[in-house]
């Protein structure tokens, strides 16, 4: 393929993510270390950045067929709570819920639903993602350059991102570094997991997550429930499920992870009425892709979570 001026300056890993749609991101990151990805016959990195007219050279992969316009007429348009928005990007409070994009059995996401909201934008693309059942910030590029710096940013571990947890059991206010690498698998039926691994691992990924204990809430005896805290969670890598399977290893899941929590915990809290994961992307920070200036974002706790704040102190 060739790059065309849109696209030139792009890392070559973020530009054949956009352009292999359905290719897992391992798989492109395993064909470029390979050397099967070639830019006008040579070898490159992940971080090799593409020009104008460029030929890329890429082995056989197999990509998502794009959406037919009678699946994209069926995309329901909506817009989402607005936290943050110019001409370079948005910022929204994403719901609990709702994927952020379509695939993996699910049709449509954010992304989709808002390109049918906003029919006269000429560019929408995600800069990061959050899990389906995770709430909170979420940004969403509205020029190419924008995306480009963003992405960088995130990949360079120049943005700050705390998430709020509330976890089972009393979180050790000692423990505030969990610096374990993690490897993807899947299950018998094909759905993707994530576990803690070894540092010699050749799948290894290496995984960093800050946490600060923000409050308890007492055990409750009547309503069978442990003692549960609310954690604040930085991430200096983004892997997949990172806070959930560093925070589950150390024997303190997540309320409501339906992957790696407490089963019978969460039935529990279900009956008590809790009826989502307590994880939610909270505050955010970054350098503005146009202007450089630090970008501060906060959401806070929807009201089903909010409900569940144990008091500070």
């Amino acid at each position: 393929m060739t790059v065309d001026a849109e696209s030139a300056g792009q890392r070559l890993d973020n530009f054949l993510m956009r352009h292999l749609k359905g290719v897992p991101k391992t798989h492109v990151y395993r064909i470029i270390r390979s050397g099967e990805v070639r830019i006008n016959k040579g070898r490159v990195a992940a971080d090799t950045r593409v020009q104008e007219g460029d030929e890329v050279r890429l082995p056989p992969v197999r990509v998502a067929a794009a959406p037919t316009e009678e699946a994209v007429r069926a995309v329901p348009p909506r817009e989402f709570p607005v936290l943050y928005e110019d001409d370079a990007l948005v910022a929204i409070d994403k719901p609990a819920g709702t994927a952020v994009h379509g695939g993996s059995g699910v049709s449509f996401g954010v992304i989709e639903q808002l390109r049918r909201a906003r029919p006269e934008a000429r560019f929408l693309e995600l800069v990061h993602r959050l899990d389906r059942d995770t709430s909170g910030i979420l940004l969403i590029a509205k020029k190419r350059s924008a995306l480009t710096r963003l992405q960088d940013q995130f990949r360079e571990r120049a943005t700050d991102k705390t998430y709020l947890a509330l976890v089972q059991g009393t979180w050790p206010a000692r423990q505030k570094v969990l610096d374990q690498p993690l490897r993807k698998y899947l299950l018998p039926d094909g759905e993707r997991r994530v576990r803690v691994t070894t540092a010699d691992d050749p799948e290894a990924m290496r995984a960093i997550t800050l946490v600060k204990l923000r409050s308890v809430a007492p055990a409750r005896t009547l309503q069978g429930l442990p003692a549960l805290s609310l954690l604040e969670v930085t991430i200096k890598t983004g892997r997949t499920h990172q806070i959930r399977v560093h925070l589950s290893s150390a024997g303190h899941g997540i309320a409501g992870d339906d992957k790696y929590g407490d089963f019978d915990l969460n039935g529990r809290l279900q009956k008590a009425g809790l009826g989502r994961m307590f994880l939610h992307a909270w505050r955010l920070q970054f350098d503005h892709p146009a202007s450089g200036e630090r970008i501060a974002l906060q959401a806070e706790l929807p009201p089903e979570l909010a409900r569940w704040e144990p008091a500070a102190g």
